[in-house]
């Protein structure tokens, strides 16, 4: 007799059911997130039948937390069953759409019951690609909220001090880069720039790490602050100065979390087997190449083939065909993440490989936008990346990319 567990997630506490093959809830439980609740779940496992040759699975609606963490370390098959498809399958229990959290925990059992072969469990990843999975999430998010804070303060200075924007406007990062910061903190408001000397603005510089074309930079930076522009009042103006360098603290202290761990995750990146396969890509560096395996992992079984892989990233398109409507439209449903590594991806590749300039050119002349083309681009690379981590081996320009020439002769 099979049985099949669910478990809903809360933050103090977990309702924990088991149904046998025939729906019958055999066993019902609350646990708490800790070693006695941990325990308890072990338990109502044992007494239903479980084993180390045979496992019962788990359904739970998360793939974080330390429930979760503890049952993948022992080797127990875990389902997380996305919410929205959670919820669906609870009309098919109840019409009335009550709701409990004892009987979303049948709920979650009963989608393995039913349905457990269209649902796939958590990846058997090592340790070493979990814990670099946090730290290229973790990367990316302080970049993402560096960015986001970075236009509040740039939405900000437009409200009074537009001269220090046209000054870093062409600048990488414009308001966040090291300079920008570095200025902007001894000079907050137009009043306080009127007054700043060129030896302040060499050491604001020098502070920031700007070492080679300091005169220049001094000359442009004196020259910019000072020249004409709207004022707010005076009192406006220094309350305006008083909430940049508030948003700048911000800025400052985002950056330098993301500097950190980007060399955590870089170190942890080098360290990892798929290291040297990964970087043979054109395009791939160290740290796009941390955030691309801490998202796919390197637990080899859990893409079926390249496309499952592509339709995960989001690079494969969805086809919605209804009679005689059919339609091919770009996926929205996939793990942005790894989204945002195939943009940045295909188009660093397009002055690193002919063939994926090539690639790009052609879609480009066959009526496909700039995003659209990239895409496409990134999806051919993903098959490369599959069969290169599948057999082993470093990634080939003239296979990935044959010319005319090769493809007459094969």
């Amino acid at each position: 007799m099979g049985v099949f567990c669910g478990i809903d997630w809360a933050e103090h506490h977990h309702d924990v059911a088991l149904v046998d093959d025939s729906g019958k809830v055999i066993a019902q439980r609350r646990i708490t997130e800790s070693v006695q609740g941990y325990q308890q779940l072990l338990d109502m496992l044992a007494q239903a039948g479980d084993d180390p040759q045979n496992m019962i699975p788990v359904a739970i609606e998360t793939t974080h937390g330390l429930l979760v963490a503890c049952l993948r370390a022992a080797g127990r098959p875990v389902f997380a069953i996305n919410p929205i498809s959670a919820s669906r399958y609870r009309e098919r229990h109840a019409v009335s759409r009550k709701k409990s959290d004892r009987q979303d925990a049948i709920v979650l059992a009963g989608i393995l019951r039913t349905d457990m072969a269209l649902h796939r469990p958590l990846p058997a990843d090592t340790q070493q690609a979990q814990a670099l999975a946090v730290l290229a999430r973790a990367q990316q998010d302080a970049v993402w909220r560096m960015h986001r804070t970075g236009n509040e303060l740039r939405s900000m200075l437009r409200e009074y001090y537009p001269a220090f924007l046209q000054l870093f406007a062409g600048q990488d990062g414009g308001v966040t880069c090291r300079e920008a910061r570095a200025i902007l903190a001894v000079a907050p408001t137009p009043a306080t720039a009127a007054n700043l000397t060129r030896p302040q603005i060499r050491a604001a510089l020098k502070r920031s790490g700007r070492v080679h074309h300091l005169d220049t930079w001094t000359e442009k930076i004196h020259a910019g602050l000072r020249a004409e522009q709207l004022r707010q009042p005076a009192l406006v103006e220094e309350a305006f100065g008083h909430q940049a360098l508030a948003l700048l603290a911000v800025v400052d202290a985002t950056c330098a979390s993301a500097a950190a761990l980007q060399d955590a995750a870089v170190a942890a990146f080098r360290a990892h087997p798929d290291y040297a396969i990964i970087t043979s890509f054109p395009g791939l560096g160290d740290l796009a190449g941390a955030r691309l395996l801490g998202e796919i992992g390197d637990d080899r079984t859990r893409f079926a083939d390249a496309l499952a892989l592509k339709a995960y990233a989001g690079a494969a398109p969805i086809t919605r065909s209804s009679g005689r409507h059919r339609a091919v439209v770009h996926r929205r449903v996939k793990n942005r993440r790894l989204a945002a590594v195939g943009y940045v991806w295909a188009f660093a590749a397009l002055t690193a490989s002919p063939g994926a300039r090539a690639h790009y050119d052609r879609r480009k002349h066959h009526g496909d936008r700039h995003a659209s083309a990239l895409r496409h681009l990134y999806n051919r690379f993903l098959g490369c990346l599959f069969h290169c981590l599948t057999t082993r081996q470093t990634y080939q320009e003239h296979t990935a990319f044959p010319t005319a020439q090769q493809r007459s002769a094969a």
